[in-house]
């Protein structure tokens, strides 16, 4: 039996997922509003989400889309 460890993306998307479900943002705000939740993490965050292609203009609703989160 083997543990599959869970992708660090997967954990902020579930985060953001649950932001937008308790209505705190949008799926049409831009990934930059989440940066004033994240505080001192927001840096780590944003270098993460840059390496996967998004920008700090793109909707959250581009992030919550991701189905798989690949690193190749």
């Amino acid at each position: 039996m083997t543990q599959q460890v869970t992708h660090p993306m997967v954990k902020l998307q579930r985060q953001v997922h649950s932001l937008v479900k308790s209505k705190i943002i949008k799926p049409s705000d831009s990934i930059w509003k989440i940066a004033l939740l994240y505080g001192d993490d927001w840096s780590f965050w944003k270098k993460e989400l840059i390496e996967f292609g998004f920008t700090m203009q793109d909707p959250i609703q581009d992030l919550l889309a991701v189905e798989a989160w690949d690193e190749e």
